[in-house]
């Protein structure tokens, strides 16, 4: 009887209880009143008759016996028949009996009309408020179908009924937050179509100008050599801004497969760093890393060596000369610790909360190539691997990334 866990129901089957008692004492006061009433009405006669029978000189003693006997003889029923009373008789031709069921017939059609009224009356108090309550939970359910989640359903009782209306609470809750994420996700896209259009500008507008210059230097091949170079540079920047952009997007969305596996933590470091090395002796810096070179974890190796590439990269954006960038790595009982520290100049801490968003680059940097994407791309491969991606900077003394994944499979 889980309804009975909901107040309105209770209430009504309170009331119906009620009903049901006062069902029961009407019952029992009418067959009193109706047995004090053929009393009455048997009194009344049996007087008439003794009456009759005392005018008429019969002797007392035998009117006491007549109204003691309790048997009844062919002879009486006989008796009776011929003086025109039998079972059949209509009750009118007893004045007392005729009145006295015209009585009780009127007081039992009013004692049922009045139990009537009342049971009408409180189904109908609860129907009504049953209705109220429909209507309040239809107008929040239309609100919730044109979009509007402000509404909150009345669910806070127990009861079936309520429960139904909790579910349809929880259901507007995550409508409410796909609506939030697609809202986001179309936010972002823009964001993105935007970012990307402003990135591609000034590639493509230099594509054109060297374009027009290698048209107007034809016959100089110095010129169409130099520009023909400058045009290859400025197409691999583009091919590279839509990879990687390709990349996070893919991996955002669940495009990619990342596949774990057992790999020495060495050989990670060491395909994240073989192509940044000549980068780094040209520009006078240092990449070094240190650690048990037989430490092992499981990750998907290239895309985790890509995402530990781009935190190398984007150390060497924002180091002068003579930097030195350090990888670690330390092994605990269910985590593997990997950082990336350099002693660049630092993140400001206006730009802390924004590291990692694409496109976003900080208004301090003096780096003009990056497309700031790298950062985005390495949080997407980390967080893909249930890991966590995380910096810490000093403004002016350097900045540590630490990425932290699980040391087994799961």
């Amino acid at each position: 009887m889980e309804f009975l866990y909901e107040k309105e129901a209770r209430r009504y089957m309170l009331f119906l209880a009620a009903f049901w008692g006062l069902l029961v004492g009407t019952a029992l006061f009418t067959a009193k009143w109706q047995a004090e009433g053929t009393k009455r009405v048997l009194m009344e006669r049996e007087q008439e008759i003794a009456s009759a029978l005392l005018l008429s000189d019969v002797a007392p003693g035998v009117i006491a016996k007549a109204y003691r006997n309790r048997e009844v003889t062919k002879e009486g029923i006989a008796f009776m028949k011929k003086t025109g009373w039998s079972i059949q008789s209509e009750p009118w031709l007893l004045p007392a009996v005729g009145e006295n069921a015209v009585w009780f017939r009127r007081l039992t059609v009013g004692v049922a009309m009045a139990l009537g009224v009342v049971l009408f009356g409180g189904t109908a108090s609860f129907l009504q408020k049953r209705e109220k309550l429909y209507k309040k939970v239809e107008k929040g359910i239309m609100a919730f179908s044109d979009g509007d989640f402000s509404a909150r359903l009345d669910c806070g009782e127990e009861g079936t009924f309520h429960r139904m209306l909790r579910k349809i609470d929880d259901l507007s809750l995550a409508l409410q937050a796909k609506g939030e994420a697609a809202r986001l996700a179309r936010q972002d896209l823009q964001d993105a179509v935007s970012d990307i259009s402003h990135q591609l500008k000034t590639p493509l507008s230099a594509l054109t100008m060297y374009a027009e210059i290698l048209l107007g230097e034809a016959g100089n091949p110095e010129a169409v050599r130099s520009f023909a170079q400058k045009s290859l540079q400025s197409l691999e920047r583009m091919e590279s801004l839509l990879l990687t952009l390709l990349k996070v997007m893919r991996l955002d969305a669940g495009g990619i497969v990342l596949e774990k596996e057992r790999c020495r933590v060495s050989d990670l470091i060491g395909r994240a760093t073989s192509q940044l090395q000549e980068r780094a002796r040209e520009e006078e810096k240092q990449i070094v890393w240190e650690g048990n070179p037989e430490a092992v974890l499981y990750c998907d190796l290239l895309w985790t060596a890509e995402a530990v590439s781009n935190l190398v990269k984007n150390a060497l954006d924002h180091m002068q000369a003579g930097g030195t960038i350090r990888i670690g790595w330390q092994e605990f009982p269910h985590m593997f610790r990997l950082w990336v520290e350099d002693d660049g100049c630092g993140i400001a801490g206006e730009d802390m909360p924004h590291i990692f968003k694409r496109f976003y680059r900080s208004q301090n940097t003096s780096d003009r190539q990056g497309a700031g994407l790298g950062l985005a791309l390495a949080k997407s491969i980390v967080e893909g691997q249930e890991g966590l991606l995380s910096v810490e900077s000093i403004p002016g003394e350097g900045a540590l990334f630490t990425v932290m994944l699980p040391l087994t499979k799961l």
